[in-house]
């Protein structure tokens, strides 16, 4: 009797180790607290949860109270993904304006940089970098959070990301395996489907997870995407091919396999979360993300309950819910040596030259990331503009509470500029309400929204000396008198292209 209850108390803990929920608000909820103490070993943190880095050192502070052990993580890309600077914009441009500056160095800066601050604050998982190959360009949830569309240059710069947040003791999530670059639907929505060739997935998505293994990444995401030549009934999260076969026997990745969040449609729409994560412990993930919509304790406890089940039933192996465990505990054990170690040193002693506080290496290699085309007809501005943003609808990893664009750094160097926001191709209205002034257009992927083409034609026909400034990919020929493409939306992106226009 005493070994049967020892063994479902087991089973229960294993069953709440490998889950990474979310939960609401600023401050760590009693229920929270509560389950780390009966064995949830993760947390995963969104910009609901952050109000400053204060009370974010706070909370991962009374989060390790319940277990000085728990892996802290969060969604931070940098660029247009933030959550440490959801309202404000980040302080650092993201994969796709360090991609085309192609500065391994400075990737590694920057990501180091950004790891600090995480670790600053208690965070010690980063579910980054993207280490997708955004090779089609109408992709609507990768575009800027890839380095690019090149496998070698996608693979040396998630390389130099993985080596900068690891050594300052953050733990690199590689993502979205085995590649989300080549698809046309986003999986927050539905089920994206890639049909491409083995010899395809070997040459292009899965080069920069080889380098990413190599370079010992902690842990890899999973994608929910089906790709067919691998397996063509389920998707990568729920697929012992692909997460058993492809990634730990095939590329013998040793670390934490981490499924992408299991209430996007892709999976809770076909399978239901609870189903969804007893198939996907089973293929071979260790942890469940859940918590980007869903953070509750109802969720958890669903989500445990139906773990332990599955056990119980023969559906889940006991031996792989243990070893998925074994896998959290050992990624958590690796983030507390590390916080020991740099609490024994102090504070900042593992940085190195060039990623101190305070360095500003975002705006850097958001400076450097720019590509400047002007005519001859500008000339710097002086006075206040007129910024029109062409906004196109915010994919749900990005967000629409983070501000972008240019307008915000444009008032600080040229005050008394205006801005309007337009989603439609309606140009009469962006002419009437800047009057005399100069306008400047901001666009976000011009070159996948047809409306907002139209709208840049005709502005630029009416207002030659019109400034445009894309800020996601750079897929369009550059137009106007001065054409800026800053290569992300991030708000150091932004001031970057503000000194160009403002001729500082």
């Amino acid at each position: 009797m005493t070994t049967l209850v020892r063994g479902s108390q087991t089973l229960t803990r294993d069953a709440l180790t490998v889950l990474q929920p979310g939960f609401t608000g600023t401050t760590a909820p009693d229920w929270l607290l509560r389950r780390i103490g009966e064995g949830l070993s993760s947390v995963g943190l969104f910009g609901r949860n952050i109000a400053s880095p204060d009370q974010l050192a706070a909370l991962t502070a009374r989060l390790r109270a319940e277990g000085d052990d728990v892996l802290v993580a969060i969604d931070e890309e940098g660029g247009d993904v933030t959550r440490l600077e959801v309202r404000h914009g980040s302080s650092f441009p993201g994969n796709y304006a360090l991609g085309s500056v192609d500065d391994v160095d400075l990737t590694r800066a920057v990501a180091r940089e950004l790891g600090r601050r995480l670790a600053e604050c208690g965070v010690d998982l980063n579910w980054a970098p993207s280490a997708d190959v955004n090779s089609n360009a109408e992709n609507p949830v990768i575009g800027v959070r890839s380095f690019g569309a090149d496998p070698e240059l996608v693979a040396r710069h998630t390389v130099a990301y993985v080596e900068g947040l690891q050594a300052v003791g953050v733990a690199a999530c590689t993502k979205h395996f085995p590649g989300h670059g080549d698809t046309n639907v986003d999986s927050h929505h539905a089920l994206p489907r890639i049909d491409v060739d083995l010899a395809t997935l070997h040459a292009r998505e899965l080069v920069p997870f080889r380098a990413a293994i190599a370079a010992g990444t902690k842990a890899v995401m999973s994608a929910h995407i089906l790709l067919s030549a691998l397996d063509p009934e389920r998707p990568a999260t729920l697929s012992p091919q692909i997460l058993t076969g492809l990634l730990r026997q095939e590329l013998g990745f040793e670390g934490l396999i981490v499924t992408d969040g299991m209430e996007m449609r892709a999976i809770a729409s076909t399978y239901g979360i609870e189903r969804g994560s007893v198939l996907a412990i089973a293929a071979g993930a260790d942890a469940i993300c859940v918590g980007g919509g869903l953070a509750d304790e109802g969720t958890v406890l669903r989500l445990r309950d139906a773990l332990v089940d599955a056990v119980r039933t023969g559906e889940l192996p006991e031996e792989r819910l243990a070893d998925a465990a074994a896998r959290v505990r050992a990624l958590a054990s690796w983030t507390q040596a590390h916080r020991v170690r740099g609490a024994v040193s102090g504070p900042g002693a593992a940085v190195q030259e060039g990623t101190a506080p305070g360095t500003e290496i975002g705006l850097v290699a958001a400076r450097r990331a720019l590509t400047v085309t002007a005519r001859e007809r500008h000339t710097p501005m002086t006075g206040p503009p007129y910024v029109a943003a062409f906004t196109p609808v915010a994919n749900f990893a990005v967000g629409d509470e983070t501000p972008w664009g240019v307008a915000a750094e444009l008032e600080r160097l040229l005050p008394g500029t205006t801005t309007g926001s337009y989603e439609t191709s309606s140009v009469a209205a962006v002419l009437a309400a800047a009057g005399e002034r100069r306008i400047v257009a901001v666009v976000r992927d011009a070159h996948r929204h047809p409306w907002m083409a139209e709208a840049l034609d005709a502005l630029l026909a009416a207002r030659p000396d019109t400034v445009v400034v894309e800020m996601g990919l750079n897929g369009s020929e550059p137009r106007g008198a001065l054409h800026i493409a800053t290569h992300g939306a991030a708000r150091v992106c932004g001031r970057a292209a503000a000194e160009v226009i403002a001729g500082v």
